[in-house]
């Protein structure tokens, strides 16, 4: 069974959604920020970032 994906309490600096993602595929959340902020940059990443903050959970 697949580990579920939640937004951490710590090491969040925002929402928690990149820890979230970084933890769920097992890669730095550094260069999962760097990606966002890229992403950001050149294309939609904050509308992304806003999806994946309402649809993934915080954790318990």
């Amino acid at each position: 069974m697949a580990a579920s994906m939640v937004r951490p309490r710590d090491g969040k600096i925002i929402a928690g959604v990149c820890a979230a993602l970084a933890d769920r595929f097992g890669i730095s959340r550094t260069l999962v920020r760097i990606g966002f902020v890229l992403f950001g940059v050149f294309g939609v990443g904050e509308l992304v970032y806003i999806a994946l903050w309402i649809i993934i959970p915080k954790a318990p």
